[in-house]
């Protein structure tokens, strides 16, 4: 468990630059060349990314899954820098080079996933959602006939709103920004009757107005949104290093082991913990890492249930329940399953 680049680094992107990471090719060496990991995040959503201004730290699920791959990769889970990026922002930054990783609430769909890059495990499965003033007293989609709806630009949310509405015979109009502070901005302004997004997305920027209980997000989703880290096309073992990264947190639930209790799990006499941790066979080398990258990885952000919680459970915030849902381990009835460490 090796320690490199101590601290925190927080980046802006800069589009057109030289690229600082490999593109189709060796991204491992690079990053571990570099010192630490360029992570493209949203940096201004509750649950997912959001920096915290009392200890300048991002906190959030994808903020931790990047600190998790900078503690397989480089060592040292504080070796990041986190790159913001707007939602149009995304395919290019993957493309170009400019970031290692993205981990932005982004939806897996079948033409990024052709077109933009390589994605990985799902880590949150969400569904696209409509949220309202209570004053309105607007309590179905149906209800929003003739409405104005604040919606990102460069998104399946944009074309998931008008599918829907087009199907169901509901006139609209869309208010479009680019940037989620300016959706945001625009909604609590009163600039839209309503505003759009993931429903994880929903509670985040819902926890972050002056009053959320003046705010209802409306029962159902309208739409499948499958969050998923992306990486770019061509670099298959970077691919797979992010994939299992992901894979070992919802493995670590299922063993029972914790950011808390995984020293206690040493020596195990479980042939499947062993490998799980390194301490018999290749697996770690077979990805260019340490064969006790998990180890690193678990110390450092936890497993599933303990980032899960931190990003959406009771103290959050930014209330999401998991029980009973597709996010629930697949033992609970969920979807959340990894492949065998094998």
């Amino acid at each position: 468990m090796k320690k490199l680049v101590p601290g925190l680094v927080i980046g802006a992107l800069v589009l057109g630059s030289s690229a600082v990471a490999a593109q189709g090719g060796d991204t491992l060496s690079a990053v571990q060349e570099r010192g630490q990991v360029i992570c493209g995040i949203n940096g201004g959503l509750p649950g997912m990314s959001v920096l915290n201004e009392e200890s300048g730290v991002f906190e959030g699920m994808d903020a931790d899954f990047c600190r998790g791959i900078a503690a397989a990769v480089v060592g040292d889970p504080e070796a990041v820098q986190y790159t913001p990026l707007t939602a149009d922002q995304r395919a290019t930054a993957i493309q170009g080079g400019e970031v290692d990783v993205i981990f932005r609430n982004t939806t897996q769909t079948f033409t990024r996933d052709t077109t933009w890059g390589d994605f990985g495990p799902v880590i949150l499965y969400d569904g696209q959602g409509v949220m309202v003033p209570v004053a309105l007293g607007i309590s179905t989609l149906e209800e929003l006939d003739g409405a104005s709806i604040c919606v990102t630009s460069g998104t399946t949310t944009e074309q998931n709103l008008a599918d829907q509405m087009a199907w169901l015979g509901i006139a609209y109009t869309p208010v479009v920004a680019a940037e989620i502070d300016t959706v945001y901005g625009q909604y609590e302004e009163g600039r839209c009757d309503a505003v759009t997004s993931d429903r994880s997305q929903l509670a985040g920027r819902r926890s972050a107005t002056a009053d959320p209980s003046a705010h209802v997000i409306l029962d159902g989703a309208i739409s499948k949104e499958p969050l998923a880290p992306l990486t770019a096309h061509g670099d298959h073992n970077w691919n797979d290093i992010i994939s299992w990264v992901v894979y070992a947190t919802i493995e670590a639930e299922e063993l029972g082991i914790t950011s808390e209790n995984i020293g206690d799990f040493a020596g195990s006499a479980n042939p499947v913990v062993g490998r799980f941790l390194g301490e018999t066979g290749e697996l770690g080398a077979a990805l260019g890492l340490e064969n006790d990258f998990v180890v690193d990885v678990i110390s450092a952000i936890g497993n599933y249930g303990e980032i899960y919680d931190r990003a959406f459970g009771p103290e959050s915030g930014v209330e999401l329940p998991r029980e009973g849902g597709p996010n629930a381990h697949w033992t609970e009835g969920g979807m959340m399953y990894s492949p065998p460490f094998k």
